[in-house]
Parts: C-alpha cells; sequence; structure tokens
C-alpha cells in the first residue's frame, strides 16, 4: 500500500497537534510517525505507547533490546534500523547489535539475552510463551512488571512493524540509513 509521508502542513488536520508534539518531544518527526498521520487515529496510538513505553521503569538497553528482536520476529525494517540505532546510542558493542540483527541473541547470557529470546516468544507465540523463558528472565533480575515491559515494547515494536510492512518498507529516515537492514 501507498502511504504518504506526512508533514505538519500536509497531515490530516487532527494529526498536526501530535506530530508537532513529536517534533518538540525528539527533535525530528520521524518518517514512520509521518506515515501513520495519514490516521489521526492510529498516530494517537502511536504516540500514547511511544510514551507509555518510554516512561516504563526497564532498562533502556533491555528495551532497544527488545524492540530489536520483535522487529527481526516481524520483519520490521524500519524498527530494526531503529532499534540498532538506539542500542549504538546506549554503547552496546557493534558486534552484540549485529548479532541480534541476523536473529540471534546476545552473547552475554543474562538479562540482554533473556529479554532477547523472550521477544522474539512473545511475538512470534503470540504471548504463549514456554514458562522455562520467563523463569530464565527472572532469572537474570527481572521482575514480573519488567517481563511485562518487555510485553508492551513488543506491542509497540509489533504496531511499527505492522505499519512498515503494509507500507512496503517506510522511508528510513537519515539517521537511520547507516543501521538499514533486511532479512
Amino acid at each position: 500500500m501507498k502511504l504518504i509521508i506526512h508533514t505538519t502542513d500536509t497531515a490530516p488536520e487532527a494529526s498536526r497537534p501530535l506530530l508537532d508534539g513529536l517534533a518538540a518531544d525528539i527533535g525530528l518527526v520521524p518518517n514512520l510517525a509521518a506515515t501513520i498521520a495519514e490516521s489521526p487515529t492510529l498516530l494517537a496510538t502511536f504516540d500514547g505507547m511511544r510514551r507509555a513505553v518510554g516512561a516504563g521503569a526497564l532498562a533502556p538497553v533491555l528495551r532497544e533490546v527488545a524492540g530489536l528482536a520483535t522487529g527481526v520476529a516481524v520483519d520490521n525494517h524500519y524498527g530494526v534500523a531503529f532499534h540498532s540505532t538506539m542500542l549504538d546510542g546506549l554503547g552496546v558493542a557493534a558486534a552484540e547489535v549485529d548479532r541480534m540483527r541476523s536473529g540471534e541473541p546476545p552473547l552475554d547470557d543474562g538479562a540482554s539475552a533473556a529479554v532477547y529470546v523472550l521477544a522474539q516468544a512473545i511475538v512470534t507465540d503470540r504471548g504463549k510463551v514456554d514458562d522455562a523463558l520467563v523463569d530464565r528472565a527472572t532469572a537474570a533480575g527481572l521482575s514480573a512488571g519488567d517481563v511485562l515491559e518487555v510485553v508492551a515494547e513488543c506491542a509497540f515494536a509489533s504496531l511499527v512493524g505492522l505499519v512498515d510492512n503494509l507500507a512496503g518498507h517506510v522511508e528510513l529516515d537519515g539517521f537511520l540509513r547507516p543501521r538499514a537492514w533486511s532479512a
């Protein structure tokens, strides 16, 4: 489906304040949000989920690992580029990010690896996750609340993936192009 990458001038009237809010929060309107702007309802959903997930207690690295794992699982090119870029900025070694981008969990076998495997299972098994994966996450230090925040990130990343795939892959923003990905 051909979707338009809107600006605040071309977006439907009800989407404009949301786009302005995104620009104020993060300094730009990402192409994914600009594409979603065709539907003020979906843009409000996206923005609400973005804010809620970002305000959670889950460590930022673990949140980005969950997002990357989800992106790989649902063939979300935009999301994989985004979460790879964020992990780079958080100081995760390039080799580890590349490993995750290839579908493999991090080598650390700690919380990051547990979150990666858990996130992929949440998405691919539609939440019907083996108890051993949840036990692995809790043994790595995640609380029940953290596990549920991984679910929230998976839901958000899945939403992005649905739009990215529906659009035949949203054009990457300039800051994401160095981490472009294909399955």
